[in-house]
């Protein structure tokens, strides 16, 4: 085989259309050789050393290669794990660069560089060959047929985000070919792509698709890592989710999901995890970094280099205080984003990211190089603004550019509609877009990315069935997953037939729903939430790839009904301007209008007093969105003017008449909605000043048009306006 020296940039494997370039970075390492390999079992391997070395850089030219040769690399150098290194070139190792990877880890004893069993542990070395059960790494062919494909570019404050697994939320639909389901393919079916519209969300954020290693404690319990937070390649789409094939074709089909959603205006985020590895502990296998150069990639004890900082609870922290590492998380974003064409990412346990040193510093080197880069900074970015080291929950400390996940809105809106006191000032910034978390460093109130559940905890239709998690099916006898949930069952533990504590559940799901979507802010719902799906009370249903976890498409009546108003309550969202403000709320007059851009009320019509706020007792109020009152332009300087919002709130238990406040001399609301009712029925007209009784345990939404409408004692003349609104309420 001819071998020419190549050069070490780009790093990883690339095929020009004449040949291959492999590029391997490697600090430490004594001796590297890239390893070819045929044949159906790919048993027969071809060792080629690599002689060239740039900048520590390793690299080599071979123009008799082509797209779809399998290989992977053997580094050689000192086995001193007390000194973090822990080089054994009898372990086949993974490319961190490779972009697509056949096949899956088949756990044996040979895939760890230490002998398992022996008494000195990782002190020891193994010289089993591990090649044999090592999924290889693939070259590509990167052409794709984009055709006039571009990125939707929704604005922050219009996007609706919705959560799901590539895996389950096709795999029981019955509209998916069977030879789809579960795939990136499935995904691009015409009846997912066409409930996605019809639900109205912008955006699908796909928990992770990078490789992905399936630990082999949990296969050994016949159980697998199903969520996916366990990377193991950062460039390469996870083959498992592949219907066409693992030799590249994963990588086309990934493109073509992708171009798919864009064609009908849906962005694609993508769930990274940049912050750990699949290699786990001291403990754990020997598949890529670890032995191509442990000492560069992962953040080691200071004073016992052989074990590793923890910040993850996966048994390693990779090091972002080294520039190949940062180079590496930087490389794998801008290649998603510019040949994958993904629309943004959500950073788990982004805290991580920022550790210098030990602390959490918020102005770290990755988010210095994040706002610079002309790529990265152009796109959605999203943190899991916590970790597990000190210090690591650092919700509303993020820069600009980023928005969070907003644990405090899912905190206190759960304790809000469960009945607990005191919650009212606080909800009252979350209804707002948490002006506490963001305001004060010149960040917006789409900087809240607002959820209620998410894949980690209860599903919604479980938050209202359960107060205890149930996850016996894990094998951890019930001891993992969050124990305080904020959950509340109504009445009774998991499953019943008793009509009065489904009504009320029914209920209470309806009032989650619409808190989130009428709340400023992000709005993110978890796939299957808009229907009730549930996991039996598994809050951490990590390890269920099977119908625990998959979404049942099979809809009963209730299911039907609830999502019918969510579909509505999207709908409203979309329509109504003063529900996705782009700036925080003033509290005041704007541009001469008749009142204050936000007010709050008692049940009695009167604006609420510093004493209100301060008593926990108080679980009824409302607030009042002027539509007038929006001090902001469209894209063409236009003034936004809409409709004025008015949502009421019941905690308690009974029913609390509500006096409605007038407005601009108005003598008529008109209520869009009522959570207390399982169907939304037509609008229909109020009196102001007069009691509503705002029934126990709802959500009430009504509106005044913006437009002139004839008030009258008898009714009002249905203007334009208002037709306009109902047709879009019945998705007309």
């Amino acid at each position: 085989m001819k071998i020419w020296p190549g050069k070490p940039y780009p790093l990883g494997a690339t095929w020009d259309g004449a040949g291959v370039n492999f590029s391997l970075f490697s600090e430490n390492a004594a001796k590297v050789e890239v390893c070819l390999f045929e044949g159906a079992n790919a048993n027969k391997e071809t060792r080629i050393p690599i002689t060239q070395q740039t900048h520590q850089v390793w690299h080599t030219y071979l123009p008799e290669v082509r797209p779809g040769q399998l290989y992977g690399y053997r580094v050689h150098g000192p086995y001193e794990p007390a000194d973090g290194l822990r080089f054994n070139p009898a372990k086949l190792l993974l490319d961190p660069y490779s972009k697509a990877i056949a096949g899956s880890i088949q756990w044996s004893n040979a895939l760890f560089g230490y002998t398992v069993g022996n008494v000195e542990a990782d002190l020891s070395i193994n010289d089993q060959d591990g090649a044999g059960g090592m999924p290889k790494c693939v070259v590509i062919d990167p052409a794709f047929s984009w055709g006039n494909d571009t990125p939707p570019n929704t604005p922050w404050h219009k996007t609706i985000i919705y959560e799901l697994h590539v895996k389950g939320y096709t795999k029981l639909h019955p509209d998916v070919p069977p030879e789809l389901r579960g795939a990136y393919a499935g995904l691009s079916c015409p009846a997912i792509i066409d409930y996605l519209k019809s639900l109205g969300i912008t955006a699908v954020e796909l928990m992770p698709v990078h490789q992905f290693v399936a630990d082999r404690h949990l296969k050994d319990r016949g159980l697998t890592n199903y969520w996916g937070y366990n990377t193991i390649g950062f460039f390469a789409p996870e083959v498992s989710y592949a219907s066409s094939g693992m030799l590249g074709q994963q990588v086309v089909e990934f493109k073509t999901m992708v171009r798919a959603l864009h064609r009908e205006g849906i962005e694609v985020i993508l769930d990274v995890v940049y912050n750990h590895t699949g290699e786990g502990n001291h403990l754990g296998p020997t598949l890529c970094f670890r032995g191509i150069d442990n000492a560069s990639y992962y953040r080691l004890v200071n004073d016992d280099r052989r074990y590793y900082m923890d910040y993850t609870g996966c048994g390693n922290t990779l090091d972002m205080t080294h520039p190949r590492v940062l180079q590496l998380i930087m490389d794998s974003l801008r290649y998603w984003v510019l040949e994958m064409h993904v629309d943004g990412f959500r950073f788990d346990l982004a805290s991580t990211l920022a550790r210098e040193l030990h602390d959490v510093d918020r102005l770290g080197a990755f988010f210095d190089i994040i706002q610079q880069d002309p790529v990265i900074s152009q796109v959605k970015l999203i943190a899991e603004p916590w970790d597990l080291g000190p210090g690591g929950y650092q919700v509303g400390n993020f820069p600009v550019l980023w928005a969070e996940w907003n644990a405090a809105y899912r905190d206190t809106v759960r304790r809000f509609w469960k009945g607990d006191a005191g919650q009212v000032g606080g909800l009252a910034f979350r209804l707002t877009g948490s002006s506490d978390l963001y305001a004060r460093n010149g960040r917006l109130p789409y900087a809240s990315i607002n959820f209620i559940t998410a894949h980690d905890g209860f599903t919604m239709h479980d938050l209202v069935s359960y107060n205890d998690k149930h996850n016996e099916a894990n094998g951890e006898e019930n001891r993992d997953g969050h124990n305080e949930n904020l959950s509340w069952n109504c009445g009774a533990e998991g499953e019943t037939d008793d009509p009065a504590i489904l009504a009320l559940r029914a209920r209470q799901k309806r009032n989650f729903l619409a808190t989130l979507l009428l709340s400023q802010g992000v709005p993110m719902l978890l796939a299957g939430d808009e229907f009730g799906r549930s996991q039996w009370g598994n809050n951490n249903a990590y390890c269920q790839d099977n119908e625990v976890s998959w979404v049942d498409w099979k809809l009963d009546r209730p299911r039907r009904q609830l999502l019918e108003f969510t579909k509505l309550l999207i709908r409203i969202f979309h329509q109504h301007p003063v529900l996705r403000r782009s700036h925080f709320f003033q509290g005041r007059k704007i541009r001469g209008s008749e009142v204050k851009d936000l007010a709050w009320f008692r049940s009695d019509g009167k604006e609420m007093t510093d004493e209100d706020w301060a008593n926990p007792e108080i679980r009824c109020f409302g607030l009042r969105l002027a539509g007038d009152a929006i001090e902001e332009v469209d894209g063409r300087g236009n003034r936004v003017v809409d409709d004025t919002l008015l949502i009421l709130l019941n905690a308690h238990h009974e029913t609390r008449p509500f006096v409605l406040p007038a407005h601009r001399r108005k003598l008529h609301w008109w209520v869009i909605l009522d959570t207390s009712e399982p169907t939304t029925r037509r609008e229909r007209q109020l009196r102001a000043a007069v009691p509503y009784p705002l029934n126990g345990r709802s959500l009430v939404l009504l509106r005044l048009p913006r437009h002139d409408e004839q008030d009258t004692e008898n009714g009002v003349k249905a203007a334009p306006a208002r037709r306009q609104w109902q047709n879009a309420a019945s998705g007309q």
